[in-house]
């Protein structure tokens, strides 16, 4: 009977330690709840736990495609500034050439796709460096935007778009709908998928994955190019939910989505990781911060301590890492 009970206890605790190791941010989103909720007496609210979701939503939507990126074992730091262009467009199409609002939603999509189709085929085809080709789009999004706002916000659009960031399905918001069906969408491609597994298997060992008979090319290509299209929906959702689109959206989204997939378990060596990982990284991440504003910490500090979480969070993929090896 005890010896029974020691076998239950100890398979108990292995999948405890499984679990929080696979949803290592779930658990930390628990205990940071906690400790807030002690230290602050506005932070258990429905109101207050509402604004995180909605803030969460669209660091989160990007945050699919940069695990996915990820898992390939790239990046992109365009991801900011394609939802910042993307959002402008969205709204200037709206606001000055008069486009439906349905019609300037699938030019921003377009343009979001393209975007990271540029990334995937100077990655993929031309051999740049990631991070060389990334940044060089970064700056191109950048520039486009400012140049169509004129550095000017483009306020007061379309009453028909505002339930896309500010409706409700019941009392959950749309935006957040959104994101989780996304979330849902691809952990099923990535685990139940032909290209999902080619994912992981040119994260893994691109020349391995190559000898196997996989087109390498075409997935970082194409995984890229979804990377630019979920940002693009992101900066429909933000524009929308804002109801102004500026130079300033999206402002280091691609560090905060980066941080989120690191959080949420996405290896940075490539090839493992789970894509919900990046929905609960990202959610850790705003209620971080939601917390760190309420007990008045200083925004200056908030950045020291973003660095430190993603150090963290880098950390301890090392360490997971070693001890396999």
């Amino acid at each position: 009977m005890g010896a029974k009970s020691n076998t239950h206890g100890k398979n108990v605790m292995e999948v405890l330690a499984k679990f929080s190791k696979d949803y290592m941010s779930l658990v930390a989103i628990l205990l940071i709840g906690i400790v807030f909720s002690i230290a602050s007496p506005y932070f258990f609210s429905g109101s207050n736990f509402a604004n995180i979701l909605l803030q969460s939503s669209t660091v989160g939507i990007v945050a699919i495609g940069q695990a996915l990126l990820m898992i390939t074992g790239q990046v992109d730091l365009s991801l900011g500034y394609n939802v910042c262009l993307t959002g402008c467009v969205f709204a200037y199409t709206m606001k000055f050439l008069s486009f439906n609002p349905y019609l300037a939603i699938v030019v921003a999509l377009i343009l979001g796709f393209g975007i990271g189709a540029a990334n995937g085929a100077l990655v993929a085809y031309c051999k740049l460096p990631a991070f060389i080709a990334t940044l060089g789009l970064q700056n191109v999004c950048k520039g486009l935007a400012k140049i169509i706002t004129n550095a000017t916000p483009i306020a007061n659009l379309p009453n028909e778009i505002s339930f896309i960031g500010r409706g409700y399905i019941a009392a959950i918001p749309i935006c957040v709908v959104i994101m989780i069906l996304l979330y849902i969408l691809f952990s099923f491609i990535m685990r139940k998928t032909k290209f999902g597994r080619n994912v992981y298997a040119v994260g893994g060992g691109t020349e391995a994955a190559f000898y196997s008979g996989i087109n390498t090319k075409m997935v970082i290509f194409l995984s890229f190019a979804i990377a630019g299209l979920l940002a693009a929906v992101s900066g429909v959702v933000l524009t929308s939910r804002l109801n102004s689109a500026a130079i300033t959206n999206g402002n280091l989204y691609e560090f905060d989505a980066y941080i989120s997939a690191a959080i949420g378990g996405v290896s940075l060596a490539g090839g493992k990781g789970k894509i919900i990982g990046a929905m609960f990284g990202s959610i850790f991440l705003i209620t971080f911060f939601n917390g760190m504003t309420m007990l008045n910490v200083d925004p200056f500090w908030q950045d020291v301590l973003k660095g430190v979480v993603l150090i963290i969070a880098i950390g301890l993929d090392v360490f997971r890492n070693r001890r396999k090896h």
